[in-house]
């Protein structure tokens, strides 16, 4: 059976960046602190990742010093956050499910419909292939699939609300489940916020369905991926 995803490798630059993406978050996996100090360096890259979701959103990066977080952004994407290592497992067998439950996380504080996909032309029949390819529907590398993830929700914003803090969400789930990045130790999302006008760009190519602007995001989820690895590799030279 013909994989959907494969001809993307053959888009100019992919190949390369996605081995080059796979390898730098690799290699922060083998440093030393992340041998046996992970569950440490990735607490701390989970929440950096949710403030800068959360900024993207328009919400503030700051964490108030006694914790009282009264955003509803920030409040949504720090409680994201903290229940992926639970929702995973339903991101691994029923992925709609999972989007669901992270909505409800997310615009709790937001108003409006929870965990209901809108009733727009397309948008039911292409988040079901989206779950097809999180299943098992492909087998192309996980930089490549993490970014059809990240840039497929974006285009569809299939809920009322918290799409970006959603979208940014699954592609972490992605990023675990596909082994690229087990541990959840990168943190794409900080070079996301610092290029946000390039992020927005690439996306909006993605959008388009057109070949160069697949490409264009794919590059660009790439440099983020190893962005997010020199991120972690900072937070875990500090552990140290």
């Amino acid at each position: 059976m013909t994989d959907p995803l494969a001809p993307l490798l053959n888009l100019p630059g992919v190949t390369d960046a996605v081995a080059a993406a796979r390898d730098a978050v690799f290699q922060v996996h083998r440093h030393r602190v992340n041998l046996r100090g992970w569950a440490t360096t990735a607490a701390e890259a989970s929440v950096r990742a949710a403030r800068a979701s959360a900024a993207l959103d328009g919400g503030p990066t700051r964490i108030p010093e006694d914790g009282a977080v009264v955003d509803p952004v920030l409040a949504g994407s720090l409680r994201v956050a903290e229940a992926l290592g639970v929702v995973l497992p339903t991101w691994q067998r029923a992925p709609l499910q999972a989007l669901a439950r992270l909505h409800v996380l997310a615009g709790a504080d937001l108003g409006g419909e929870l965990g209901r996909p809108r009733l727009a032309p397309g948008v039911s029949e292409r988040l079901d292939l989206l779950a097809g390819l999180v299943t098992g529907g492909t087998r192309v590398p996980g930089p490549l699939l993490v970014a059809v993830v990240h840039g497929e929700l974006m285009a569809l914003s299939p809920f009322g609300t918290a799409n970006g803090v959603v979208a940014r969400a699954a592609s972490r789930l992605a990023s675990i489940a596909s082994g690229l990045d087990p541990k959840s130790l990168g943190v794409p999302e900080v070079h996301c916020l610092r290029k946000q006008t390039e992020y927005d760009a690439a996306l909006h190519d993605f959008s388009t369905g057109d070949p160069e602007g697949v490409a264009r995001w794919v590059l660009f989820w790439c440099a983020a991926l190893e962005a997010g690895a020199r991120e972690a590799r900072g937070i875990a030279d500090a552990t140290s």
